[in-house]
């Protein structure tokens, strides 16, 4: 699609392009508004952006982005879509575990991240720093976009029948296929003596350079979290947690899966904003096996109580056209294959 213009950019790189996605480049600019917003059928971005916008930045040589903002950066990339195509974007690994709000909007747009059918134009993110303030510039990755011809999710009965064949999930419940997807539990027993089950965000820091890699002191950021036995975890309204699935996962190299970003059923919070998992993600053949789900956690409203093994997240699983040429691994660079408990790659790795 790119050697044909129907994926179109200046300079795009071989490294952007994923086992099952692309990632998205930052352009030279960014325009704060004062709201978010989606275009609808009958606008543009730029004519919102006309409207709610406020002033200009240069991303040229970086600059930040304050938390608590709205941004909205056209990006590097544009598309010609065919017939019975669509795309889906979503904020990649390394974007929510900084609890940034990342979206994709288009022209004539009515949802986030859905991009439709047949859809030729430019593309957007919306950015909202929520944890801490961000240096961007143009280039930076923040969102990957993957394509679909038709309906790749698959059913229950052949979900079931992949699960038997993979074992997509190992230590969780014997009736983790529920619904079409599969059943995520949280895990608040410690992976070492330290006794830390998960991190929770400072709310006064310094900024951080989203292209910077193993580069902060994890702890100028976070601070530990660690739960008596059997007590559970209260997560305070507005406070952001770095937590892990009880269960390891296994993504097929034919396959990609992605979780439901919220769920009212499973309690007052959302988890996970960057919801996508590439094929040969904690798949054995690719060095990926014991990998678990790291879950991006924000309670609602009210302080909710969560307790080791329930329920917080359903993956969906989704047929790709045809294996792709490289897998999610170590072998290109992958930043979270065999991860258990982990922050964001710009953070030092806590031994």
């Amino acid at each position: 699609m790119i050697g044909e213009g129907a994926i179109a950019g200046p300079d795009l790189d071989e490294k952007q392009i994923q086992p099952a996605s692309l990632d998205l480049r930052l352009g030279a600019v960014a325009y704060r508004v004062r709201a978010s917003f989606l275009p609808g059928r009958a606008a543009s971005v730029r004519e919102r952006v006309e409207t709610l916008g406020m002033h200009e930045i240069d991303l040229r040589q970086g600059a930040v982005l304050e938390k608590g903002c709205v941004y909205i950066v056209p990006l590097l990339e544009s598309l010609r879509l065919g017939k019975r195509l669509s795309g889906m974007a979503n904020p990649k690994s390394s974007a929510g575990r900084l609890d940034v709000f990342c979206r994709v909007i288009t022209d004539g747009g009515g949802e986030f991240d859905r991009i439709r059918e047949g859809y030729k134009g430019p593309l957007y993110a919306e950015i909202s720093p929520r944890g801490f303030s961000l240096v961007v510039r143009q280039g930076s990755r923040l969102v990957q976009l993957r394509l679909r011809r038709g309906s790749p999710v698959l059913g229950e009965r052949a979900l079931k029948k992949l699960h038997e064949e993979e074992a997509l999930v190992e230590g969780g419940q014997a009736d983790a296929i529920a619904g079409g997807s599969v059943v995520l539990g949280v895990s608040l027993v410690p992976d070492g003596a330290d006794g830390v089950v998960g991190y929770r965000a400072r709310r006064d820091t310094d900024t951080v350079d989203v292209d910077k890699v193993d580069f902060y002191d994890p702890f100028d950021y976070w601070e530990a979290v660690r739960v008596r036995a059997g007590t559970g975890l209260i997560l305070s309204p507005d406070d952001f947690y770095i937590l892990s699935s009880k269960e390891s996962v296994n993504v097929p190299p034919d396959h990609a899966a992605e979780m439901v970003a919220y769920d009212t059923l499973v309690g007052e919070f959302r988890v996970h904003y960057a919801g996508f998992f590439d094929p040969g993600f904690g798949h054995a053949g690719t060095g990926g096996a014991g990998s678990r789900a790291v879950l991006e956690v924000r309670s609602h409203e009210v302080p909710f109580l969560i307790e080791h093994g329930q329920a917080v997240g359903r993956l969906q699983y989704e047929r790709l056209t045809a294996l792709p040429d490289k897998l999610y691994g170590v072998g290109i660079g992958s930043s979270y294959q065999r991860q258990g408990l982990q922050l964001g790659k710009q953070f030092k790795r806590i031994s």
